[in-house]
Formats: C-alpha cells, sequence, structure tokens
C-alpha cells in the first residue's frame, strides 16, 4: 500500500502533463501589414490545424512538444515555422504575395495559351481524383455570420429602426444578425452516403436553438461536372474542370510556383459568355497528378444567381496521404441588397482529424443527421477551449449582448408582455385579416377568421358565410405535437341554409388522428379545383358560374401514421347523407353578353334537373405510399424523414359499404400512382411527373360524388400541383369505372431564355407540360403546355387534343412555390 500509493499519484501527474495542452497564437498579415482573413495554419504531415478569423488572428492548442507549422492561404507564399512548445506562446506572421513565374513556358502570338494543357490533363484526371477516397470521417467546425450593412429606417410602414434596436443591432441599423457555430463528427462513404453528428452547436441571441451549420451543406466538390448549390442558382453551376469545361470557359496561364516540393500552376478562369452559370477566378493546379490545389473562384449577378449580388468560395486542400488530398478549409462569402437593405457575411468550415480507413457500417447512413439534446448547452468555457477560430472584437460583444436579450425573451415576463403587445384585438382589423390570440408561454393559440374573406357567392346559396375559429396546444415539447380543435359556422342569404361542423386533430403516440363532423355545402369534384373565391369573382363580375355543389351532413375519423422509413399508412372513415342541390340566386354585378347562369348540374347546364338522387353513404379508404427512402435526421424532437430520390408510388383501396348505418352505396375502387417531383436534370433544369390509373372492380351502386374525379381548370387563374389539368371540364370527364392519366413537366430553369440579352435580367424560367386522360367516355385526351415562371408565377398557353373532337386552348396564370 505504501508504494501503491506513491505510484499513482506519479501516474495521475505524468498523465496531467501528458494532457497538458498549450496554446500558440497570433496574427497573420501580409507584407503591408494588412490581416489575412482565414489563413490556414497546420501542422506539417497532419491533419491538425485551424484557419484565422476574419481578422487574420489565430489559435491553435497543441500538446507541449516541437513542432513544423505550416502557414498558407491561396495566393500567399507558405511560411514554415519550427517551434519548439512548452508554453503558450504568440507568433506573428507575415506571408509574402505569393509570385508566380511563367518559367519556360514561351507563349508565341496566335499560339494556345499553355493553360489549356494543363486544364485537359486535370479533365483527364479528374474522374480519378473523384473517386480516390472510398470512405473517410473528419472532424468539422463551421462559423456563419450574416450582417446587415444598411437599412431604412421604415419599410412599407414597418418600423425597421424598432425592429433592429430589439436584435441587438446599432442605431444606425447595421450588425450582426445571424451568428453561429457548430462541431461535427462527419462520415462519407461512396458514391453519396453520408452522416453527421452535431457535437456542439452555438447559436448567438438564443439559449434553445440549435445551428443551422452543416457540414453537408457547406461542402463543395469541384471534381464533380456541376455544382447544385439549391436555390441560389436556376441553373447547375459548371465546374472549371468538368467534362465540358472547355465549351464554358476559356483559360489564361498566370505562372507557376513551387510549394512544399510541388510545382503549382495557378490559372485564371473566364467564362467564355457572362450569362453562363459559370465561376470567374483562379485555379490552382499541382503538375504531375494534375490535381486542385486551391481555388478563389466567385459568381455575380451576371449568372443571375437569387438572394445576393456577389458569392465568393475559396477552398484548400493538404495531402493526407501522398495519395489523397482533402479540404482542409473552405469559405463562403457574399454581398447583396434588395432596395434599400445591403447585407453581407460569411461562412467558413474547418476540417481535421481525417481518418481514410475508417470502419463504417452502411446501416448508420440510414440516419443522415443526429443532432443530440444538450448539444446546444456547451458553456463559454468549452467554446474557449475547443473553437478553433478565434472571436474577433464585434462577435464577442454579439455573444455578450445577445445572452442577455435571449434570456430576458424567454422569461415569462417577456413572453406575457409580447404577447399584451401583439393579442389586442380590433375589430376594423378583422374584417379583412386573422386575428390571432397567442400564449406564448404556455403554448396556447386562438385564433379568428377574417370576416371579408369568409363571405362569398355561388348560385347555390347566393351571397354566404363561412366563419371558422379554432385552438391548438402544444401537448409535447419534445416532439412539437399540438392538439387542434376547431369549428365553422355557415349561412346561405338564398337558400337559407345553417351548416356548420367542428373539427380536432389528435396526436396519439406514433399516430395522428382525426375526427370531423357537422352539416356542409361542398364541391362536387373532392379535389376542390376551384378556389370559392375565385368562383365568387367570375360569378358576380362574369356571370359565369362553374363551382357545383351538393349538401353533406356527416361523421368521419381518420388516422395516418409511418409504417417504417419511406412506407406510409392512413385509414379514413365516413358516413354521409348527401343531397343534390339547384341554385337559388340569379345575381350578378355585371351581365356581360347577355349571359344565363348553367344549372348547378354540370351535365344538364340548361335546366336545373337533380344530379343524384338523396342517397346515404358509408365508406372506408385505406391508403398507402412508399418513396424507398431510409434516410432520416434525428432531433430532440423526434426523426425527420427525408425525401427519396427514388418516385413515391401509392395505392389507394376504397369501400362503399350497402346497408351498413343505412348506407345506399356498394362499390371497390382500387387506384395505383407513382410520383417524383424535382428531378435533377442538370443543366436542362428540373423534371416532375405523376402517373395514375384505377378501376370499380364493383359498381353496384355508385352516385357522382363516389367518381373518380380529377383536377381539372376552366378559367384563367390555375391552381398547383404536377397532377393537374390546364383546360380539362371540372365535372364532366368525371368516371365510375376505370381511367389512366399521365403528367409530366419539365422546368428548364432559364436554359433557354438566359441566351437572349435583357430577357435573361428577368431570371425567367421555361416550363413545357403534357397531360393525358383516358378513361372509356374521353379516349386519349392530350394537353400541351408551354410558357414562363418568375419568382413563382407562372403563365402559360394550354392547347388541348381529344379523338373526335375539337382542339381548345387558352391562357392560364398560376402561383407555384
Amino acid at each position: 500500500m505504501k508504494f501503491i500509493l506513491p505510484f499513482t499519484l506519479c501516474i495521475i501527474i505524468s498523465l496531467s502533463v501528458f494532457s497538458q495542452q498549450v496554446t500558440i497564437s497570433g496574427k497573420i498579415t501580409d507584407e503591408h501589414n494588412k490581416a489575412i482573413p482565414f489563413a490556414s495554419i497546420y501542422i506539417k504531415n497532419t491533419t491538425k490545424g485551424t484557419s484565422a478569423n476574419s481578422e487574420g488572428e489565430y489559435g491553435l492548442q497543441l500538446k507541449p512538444g516541437t513542432y513544423d507549422v505550416q502557414y498558407k492561404a491561396v495566393g500567399y507564399q507558405q511560411q514554415n515555422r519550427k517551434i519548439e512548445l512548452n508554453k503558450n506562446q504568440s507568433i506573428n506572421i507575415v506571408l509574402q504575395t505569393e509570385t508566380y513565374q511563367i518559367g519556360d513556358v514561351v507563349v508565341k502570338a496566335g499560339s494556345e495559351d499553355p493553360a489549356y494543357a494543363i486544364i485537359r490533363k486535370a479533365i483527364k484526371k479528374r474522374k480519378s481524383h473523384l473517386n480516390e477516397v472510398d470512405a473517410y470521417t473528419c472532424e468539422v467546425y463551421i462559423k456563419g455570420l450574416q450582417k446587415l450593412l444598411a437599412a431604412p429606417k421604415k419599410f412599407l410602414g414597418f418600423d425597421v429602426q424598432k425592429a433592429t434596436r430589439e436584435m441587438g443591432l446599432d442605431s444606425n441599423r447595421r450588425g450582426i444578425v445571424y451568428l453561429s457555430e457548430s462541431e461535427s463528427k462527419y462520415s462519407f462513404m461512396k458514391p453519396d452516403k453520408v452522416h453527421e453528428e452535431l457535437i456542439s452547436s452555438k447559436v448567438s441571441g438564443s439559449n434553445q436553438a440549435f445551428s443551422y451549420n452543416r457540414a453537408s451543406d457547406i461542402q463543395v466538390n469541384f471534381y464533380q461536372n456541376i455544382q447544385n448549390w439549391g436555390g441560389l442558382s436556376l441553373r447547375p453551376l459548371v465546374s472549371p474542370i468538368a467534362d465540358n469545361a472547355m465549351f464554358y470557359y476559356n483559360y489564361k496561364y498566370i505562372g507557376v510556383t513551387t510549394e512544399n516540393g510541388e510545382t503549382v500552376d495557378k490559372i485564371k478562369v473566364i467564362p467564355k459568355r457572362s450569362y453562363d452559370a459559370c465561376f470567374q477566378g483562379y485555379i490552382y493546379i499541382l503538375e504531375d497528378s494534375w490535381r486542385i490545389y486551391g481555388l478563389d473562384l466567385f459568381i455575380t449577378k451576371k449568372q443571375n444567381i437569387n438572394f445576393v449580388d456577389t458569392l465568393k468560395v475559396s477552398e484548400q486542400f493538404f495531402p493526407v496521404n501522398p495519395q489523397a488530398w482533402m479540404p482542409s478549409s473552405v469559405k463562403f462569402e457574399f454581398t447583396g441588397g434588395l432596395l434599400s437593405f445591403k447585407i453581407g457575411g460569411y461562412f467558413i468550415s474547418v476540417y481535421k482529424d481525417y481518418d481514410l480507413n475508417p470502419s463504417l457500417n452502411k446501416k448508420q447512413f440510414n440516419e443522415v443527421m443526429r443532432v443530440t439534446k444538450g448539444s446546444n448547452k456547451k458553456d463559454s468555457a468549452y467554446w474557449a477551449n475547443e473553437r478553433p477560430v478565434p472571436l474577433t472584437e464585434e462577435e464577442k460583444t454579439d455573444y455578450t449582448k445577445k445572452a442577455v436579450l435571449a434570456k430576458k425573451r424567454e422569461s415569462k415576463q417577456y413572453l406575457d408582455s409580447l404577447d399584451k403587445e401583439n393579442n389586442k384585438f380590433s375589430l376594423p382589423d378583422l374584417a379583412y385579416k386573422n386575428y390571432r390570440h397567442a400564449n406564448r408561454y404556455d403554448h396556447e393559440y386562438y385564433n379568428l377568421d377574417a370576416i371579408l374573406p369568409s363571405i362569398r357567392f355561388n348560385t347555390v346559396q347566393g351571397f354566404n358565410i363561412n366563419y371558422g375559429a379554432s385552438f391548438s396546444k402544444q401537448i409535447d415539447s419534445t416532439t412539437n405535437k399540438y392538439l387542434v380543435i376547431g369549428a365553422k359556422a355557415g349561412y346561405g342569404f338564398s337558400d337559407h341554409k345553417l351548416t356548420g361542423n367542428v373539427y380536432a386533430g389528435v396526436p396519439a403516440g406514433s399516430y395522428n388522428l382525426g375526427f370531423n363532423a357537422g352539416s356542409e355545402i361542398v364541391d362536387l369534384n373532392n379535389y376542390t379545383p376551384i378556389s370559392p373565391l375565385i368562383n365568387s369573382v367570375y360569378s358576380l363580375f362574369e356571370r359565369q358560374n362553374y363551382e357545383k355543389l351538393y349538401q353533406k351532413q356527416y361523421v368521419s375519423v381518420s388516422a395516418s401514421k409511418r409504417i417504417t422509413g419511406g412506407w406510409m399508412a392512413s385509414g379514413y372513415a365516413e358516413w354521409a347523407d348527401r343531397k343534390s342541390l339547384n341554385n337559388t340566386s340569379n345575381y350578378s354585378f355585371f351581365n356581360p353578353g347577355n349571359r344565363e347562369y348553367t344549372s348547378n348540374n354540370p351535365f344538364t347546364p340548361a335546366f336545373g334537373s337533380p344530379l343524384f338522387t338523396d342517397n346515404q353513404s358509408f365508406k372506408v379508404s385505406v391508403r398507402t405510399t412508399y418513396d424507398f427512402s431510409d434516410k432520416y435526421e434525428t432531433y430532440p424532437t423526434g426523426r425527420r424523414y427525408l425525401p427519396s430520390k427514388y418516385p413515391t408510388i401509392g395505392l389507394t383501396y376504397t369501400k362503399g359499404i350497402k346497408s351498413l348505418f343505412g348506407s345506399d352505396v356498394d362499390y371497390d375502387l382500387l387506384t395505383a400512382d407513382i410520383s417524383k417531383s424535382n428531378i435533377n436534370a442538370g443543366v436542362f433544369g428540373q423534371t416532375s411527373f405523376f402517373i395514375g390509373a384505377g378501376k370499380f372492380l364493383n359498381n353496384n351502386s355508385v352516385f357522382y360524388p363516389d367518381y373518380k374525379q380529377f383536377a381539372g381548370n376552366q378559367v384563367l387563374f390555375t391552381g398547383t400541383g404536377i397532377n393537374r389539368f390546364l383546360l380539362l371540364n371540372y365535372y364532366t370527364y368525371s368516371t365510375y369505372t376505370k381511367y389512366i392519366e399521365g403528367h409530366l413537366e419539365q422546368n428548364f430553369s432559364g436554359f433557354f431564355l438566359n441566351k437572349i440579352p435583357l430577357i435573361r435580367k428577368l431570371k425567367l424560367q421555361e416550363i413545357v407540360d403534357v397531360n393525358y386522360l383516358s378513361t372509356p367516355t374521353l379516349k386519349n385526351y392530350t394537353e400541351l403546355g408551354v410558357g414562363v415562371q418568375y419568382l413563382g408565377f407562372r403563365l402559360m398557353y394550354g392547347k388541348s387534343f381529344n379523338s373526335g373532337s375539337n382542339t381548345n386552348s387558352a391562357i392560364r396564370i398560376g402561383v407555384s412555390f
């Protein structure tokens, strides 16, 4: 025992010394004493390193020892320092601007620039570099910052000055509006499997939020032919070393230099056409291996990008082993503006501790992202020790100031005062906008519909009101589930019918349950293809009543749940007493062309015979869909399943049950469909499609509301959805036998119009639609639509073709987001 105690103490002391961390820090500047932002600092022959901040300041924690430290930045000569590190040291570094020599290269007049030969070799090696690593893991630190650079005091009546002050900005409405940091463990396996685990997260101004920074979102790979950067650009951006890059780019040889015994060529990349989705800037190529050593590229408004005016991307690589170079850092910088608002900011990711031979299981990649509870609760001491990129003084101030604001915002006193201000009731306001009474602290919300939008007109009810109110309460904060209860009451001033219904949505474990009961006057087409507001406008101003209605008193229940992965299932049961209705109003504001309203029976427009006899119906319906997706993200609130790259298949069975609860219906309908939206078509935009087919296996007793109906359109304004027609009659082609329908949409994302001067500035997207329907009574009905889309608004020209009948054509306006 006398021996064990001293021996144990020696081990503890030795381990303490061995695990001691010391810091090397300083500032990196150029020869003019100007800070070099985001320079890289790495230990030679390792993947241990960091990045400087936006002011050139850096800090790197290491165990005591001797290190060869490399300081580098794109466009500057690398500097190496051998450092004996046994205590904290401050070392400032001056990097000289890199001088690229033309060397032995002779460029003769009229001859090809030598850059082209280098790029051809890089293109030839592109695929091998893309696939040289089968799998890897690494740790990623990401910092994101967005600043408001300028803003007006008021905008369209909104008090910008007050809002920015509450956000912690200065009196000139300038400052940081978003600052966050995160650390992740990132795993990759060919061809495209990724898994990311958020280790820590910090968001300035919020003690509860998780950072939206994700390594997969900020990763770029210029060995891929195109870069798909979400909503930033309508078109995918072409890499300077893509297989077809010579069609898009010109190249200029700048010179050559040597770093770490490697020969580096600097090449300027220039788009052949300023409007193409291409980059500008510089790319650095290693001779012999012909791989990317680094890049410094940018795109601007000329490339028709969205949200920002200029986006710069810089990436640096280092050798993890002699055969594989991996990114050491990636940085995005952006500036932009809209009207009087100007923004700017950056996102930077720093990679370290690569493992190119990890032990990975394919099944673990089903989970794409994991955010664990508590990852956003790390304290300041943790971040001071773990943060690889030092905070600037502005960032430190922002964290400190907004921590006070966050604590205040989360208090009951503040939330109650906010509710008191926002819950003020005004009857004039309720006339045109919804009213919401909130109790944010208890997560309870009361809602009243606006009055004027609830007033409508149709020829069955005349002027009518359909007014609603609802209540919602969060019953599980972990999974963010809400109880919803609501009611609606309606009255027709011409038919003098009083209607109303109550409904509820209740989460119950993994199920979502629904209940609905009441009396309603509803569209004969269960797609509700024309909105009551649009129908009101057409009726009152054009004397055209497209909407056809019937009354039902009903009780229904529903349930849905996720079986597993991309497999969903739902069920529905309804008992209804259904009555056919006739027009009761002949009123309109105007009567252009002395039109007469059509009857409420779409098959006898000239006179009002009942469409169907009064009946009772009891039906059950089950639907299941599968999208082949086993990918999901895990959050403290639960799983979020990700859409699949494969189509979704669906199967629906509906049974009308005879005699049960007095039911008059007797039928069996089986339908199947397959669909997929926004399939990436490269430079040709995106493709979407829907194919559906169905058959009544039994139609012994079927009434019109039970028919298979379709999403038609007969007015100028059309709805959205891939399975909608442009010109099809709302009601007359519904079927009680069998059908097949198909829809194909191609969004060319400006591929053609972007080549036309001036027009390209509008950022128009070309749309081509093809729709098809065939039933026993409607043979091979086909529509062709062409048009353009701008900021979600569509202008389409459609033409229909039908075997044995005349063609039809019309202009359509729609909204698509």
